[in-house]
């Protein structure tokens, strides 16, 4: 990372959530290593590779510092390593090998960075449950019988009065694949909206066919054009947000909702190969896995970054972790990655509370929270629609069929028919479904504005995004323990606020053309246990803060931190996050026995156990995806 420089704040400034299975990294080949934490900035192995049992074949990822791909294969066959994928955009390959052999291939001086290929799942599903509750297909569910909105609560109604839904821009949904349903089919007189397929690995069960029902799902509130909705019969038109995008069908995800690190960087590499042949502007990655070392070692957070620099903005569901009090009982520091990457836009989940109007919407309480582990990147950057969205139903999908009391009513949007089971539509919940929305409104921005850079993009998000009518604190509660979870209305739960795609659009004649060159990447944040003072630093080739529209007080608004200013760094005080009236917070976050008052391993490890497998059964057990 480059030289870093302090945000002076002058107050003017899935199983997933549907839960992974434990068992899927067993299944996969992955060793179920102890004692593991995540590895320090610097290491060339990563601690669960240093972990992994001598005696097993491990499936690896290995970064090298050049780009000699013939070299590359050398290297991994001196320690018995068999190659699978180059990837050129970040100078890795994915192989499997001894384990035995890893500390040999980490001594070669070409090698940057080794780590396991890990385990990935999908953000958003029905089944309700937490820690220690029910979950997904135990027969416990809930049906959503007032409407939830997406597109009206982010504005889009707005911009496609002004004629831009998305047309000519495509999105890469890397996700559980995309059925070719009539809600993703082509307007009168356009082409085919999908107008690419493929699947990693290629020889994935299925092929391009979403048999998990996910990434279905994602593409309807990213593009759908409501075909079965539309019309005197219905009530309601479930439409995306950008109903008229193209969409790149890039399938990682099996039947279970389960991939790996090696496939989603496979896709991404194939979105970055077919960015101008396809006009791909975004991808959008409504998936995750817990963080293991610094972005900057990460190969999937590389991979991002690697798409982010070709010129394609990179939307990423921030994790449905945000009930997990395993670290603190509030939930801080449960981004997962990629979304710790501090180049991509990370999408916090939203609650819509049945009402077209934002004013009365409040956090999820499952939504994750920052700040990063290891890096403490402030994240998440935006909040969108998230809870009981309603999208496409691919008919038969796992996500239906073990969820068979999880529906959408046909009463709910159809006028003449009664409550049964909608054959086309059905609710989600999570992160997953935050991320295709930003997404959408993303493609209708760059249909009006093509010449933004991916900075520029999420810079004028965060700018404009809505947060005057953020409650402090808001409270859920588990339908099924009775538990109560808190939500402070911090940038580390909410980000800079809630997307406005119309605001967005409006903003760009005003200050998009003073945006100061640089990247948009997310601060840090760095606390100071002697004076209990709270910076956030920038890095040097930041824009934020060379311009008042870009000032703090312009991302995060004038009363993000109400009493919280002690001297020109000071973010929040001792005893405040939101205000001096709201000192639980900040105990829950910066206390003694919060982040930053036992080591950052160690934080690590309460968080999300002391194994891979551990840390999957972690998130299954934190997959919040009920009504609130």
């Amino acid at each position: 990372m480059a030289t870093k420089s302090v945000w002076l704040f002058s107050i003017g400034m899935v199983v997933l959530a549907g839960a992974l299975a434990p068992s899927a990294a067993v299944a996969q080949g992955y060793p179920a290593v102890r004692g593991v934490s995540p590895t320090a900035p610097g290491a060339k192995l990563s601690k669960d590779a240093q972990a992994a049992d001598p005696a097993e074949t491990v499936h690896v990822i290995v970064r090298f510092n050049h780009t000699d791909e013939a070299a590359w294969d050398v290297s991994l066959s001196a320690s018995h390593g068999l190659v699978h994928k180059h990837f050129k955009n970040t100078q890795a390959v994915a192989a499997e090998m001894p384990a035995s052999a890893l500390k040999q291939l980490a001594n070669d001086p070409s090698v940057a960075y080794v780590s396991i290929d890990r385990p990935v799942g999908a953000r958003g599903g029905p089944g309700p449950g937490g820690p220690g509750g029910p979950q997904q297909g135990d027969g416990v569910a809930s049906i959503s019988t007032n409407p939830e909105y997406t597109a009206d609560a982010v504005n889009a109604p707005a911009v496609w009065a002004q004629g831009y839904y998305g047309t000519g821009v495509a999105v890469a949904v890397i996700d559980s694949g995309i059925m070719n349903l009539p809600d993703l089919g082509p307007q009168k007189g356009s082409p085919q909206r999908i107008l690419y397929n493929a699947s990693f690995p290629a020889t994935l069960a299925g092929g391009t066919q979403d048999s998990f029902g996910h990434g279905t799902h994602v593409a309807g509130l990213i593009g759908g054009n409501g075909s079965h909705s539309i019309g005197k019969p219905f009530s309601r038109t479930f439409l995306g947000v950008a109903p008229n995008v193209n969409l790149i069908n890039l399938r990682v995800l099996d039947g279970n909702g389960q991939g790996t690190d090696s496939t989603v960087i496979e896709a991404i590499e194939a979105a970055i190969a077919l960015k101008n042949t396809y006009n791909i502007r975004v991808i959008n990655l409504s998936l995750g896995r817990p963080i293991w070392e610094s972005y900057q070692q990460d190969p999937l957070c590389q991979a991002a970054e690697a798409a982010w620099q070709a010129g394609i903005v990179v939307v990423v569901a921030a994790g449905n972790a945000g009930r997990n009090q395993n670290l603190n009982p509030e939930g801080y520091g449960t981004i997962e990655a990629p979304g710790n990457d501090p180049y991509v836009i990370t999408v916090g989940a939203m609650n819509t509370m049945h009402t077209a109007s934002v004013t009365d919407d409040v956090m999820t309480s499952y939504s994750s929270k920052g700040p990063s582990l290891i890096d403490q990147v402030a994240k998440p950057d935006l909040v969108a629609p998230g809870n009981l969205v309603t999208s496409l139903l691919k008919g038969g999908s796992a996500l239906q069929t073990q969820n068979p009391t999880f529906f959408t009513p046909n009463s709910f949007y159809h006028y003449a028919l009664d409550a049964s089971p909608s054959p086309d539509y059905m609710p989600l919940s999570g992160t997953s479904m935050a991320a295709g929305v930003t997404s959408g409104a993303v493609a209708l921005l760059l249909q009006a504005q093509p010449q933004l850079s991916p900075d520029q993009v999420k810079a004028l998000l965060m700018y404009s995004a809505q947060r005057s009518y953020f409650p402090r604190v808001s409270t859920a509660t588990d339908p099924v323990t009775g538990a109560q979870f808190v939500s402070h209305y911090d940038l580390l739960t909410v980000g800079a606020g809630y997307l406005d795609i119309a605001a967005t659009l409006n903003n760009v004649a005003t200050v998009g053309r003073t945006i100061p060159s640089g990247t948009a990447m997310s601060p840090v944040v760095s606390f100071d246990p002697n004076s209990g003072n709270v910076t956030l630093v920038t890095d040097q080739t930041a824009l934020w803060g060379r311009s008042a529209p870009f000032a703090a007080s312009g991302v995060y608004g004038e009363n993000a931190f109400v009493g919280g200013v002690n001297g020109t760094t000071a973010l929040w005080g001792r005893t405040a996050i939101l205000g001096a009236d709201d000192p639980s917070g900040f105990s829950a976050l910066w206390g003694t026995t919060a982040l930053w008052g036992r080591a950052t391993p160690d934080a690590a490890t309460a968080l999300w156990g002391r194994t891979v497998v551990d840390s999957q059964a972690a998130l299954s057990a934190s997959a919040i995806t009920d009504a609130n």
